[in-house]
């Protein structure tokens, strides 16, 4: 556990590093750091390092973690950053504060049902599958234009940004670029784009929030 602080302190200064060659203000990028597979004493100990924003896989998992560690950490804000069951809508909803994976209506309907029963209203980002990469979680770029106003204005969710995973073995430039434009496009604020390869380049071009794990916690066994 004491290498995680120094991991951590590592990546933000990777992080402060590429926003200023990019001219982008300090503080304009926020490390999502993945803690999915990772015990909650890990997370405790990025918190105790200051670390507050934190992502997982799955509903489940979260849910084993983060209750227990919200009255000692008011400010931890979770994320959801994998696939989405519509089965497990309510219960994202009931745990986190940003859902990074709406990608079909199916979600987009169970999440707004899920809201209106819950009363809450966590972010939500729309998962854009940039490589229309068939095995891959993501709305299909023909369809994200449509799917985001749908969002917005047929089911009145509370969308805030967009969030990709390019595909491995291409350059992914030109995959944050197309959906920094689309979030243009849309006037949406937040961008969720580059992992532990990548986070640099994607800062690069835009990207307001980046998702690092193993390079925090260690590899995953």
């Amino acid at each position: 556990m004491t290498d995680i602080a120094a991991n951590l302190a590592l990546i933000q200064a990777r992080i402060a590093e590429a926003t200023a060659r990019a001219n982008r203000p300090a503080g304009a990028v926020t490390l999502v750091a993945v803690s999915k597979t990772n015990p909650a004493e890990a997370v405790a100990a990025a918190l105790a390092a200051g670390q507050a924003v934190f992502g997982e896989n799955r509903v489940q998992e979260a849910a084993g973690k983060f209750p227990g560690l919200r009255p000692d950490w008011p400010a931890l804000r979770l994320h959801i950053i994998g696939g989405l069951q519509t089965n497990k809508a309510r219960d994202a909803v009931r745990l986190a504060d940003v859902i990074e994976s709406l990608d079909r209506p199916k979600l987009a309907v169970a999440l707004a049902e899920a809201m209106a029963k819950e009363g809450r209203r966590p972010d939500l980002l729309v998962q854009v599958n940039t490589g229309d990469e068939p095995q891959k979680a993501g709305i299909p770029r023909a369809e994200a234009e449509g799917f985001i106003r749908a969002c917005r204005e047929e089911w009145g969710l509370p969308v805030r940004g967009l969030m990709c995973i390019p595909p491995a073995a291409e350059d992914p430039r030109p995959h944050f670029l197309y959906l920094a434009e689309l979030a243009a496009r849309h006037a949406l604020p937040v961008l969720s784009m580059g992992m532990s390869a990548d986070f640099e380049e994607a800062i690069a071009c835009g990207a307001t929030h980046v998702r690092v794990g193993s390079a925090i916690f260690g590899a995953r066994g």
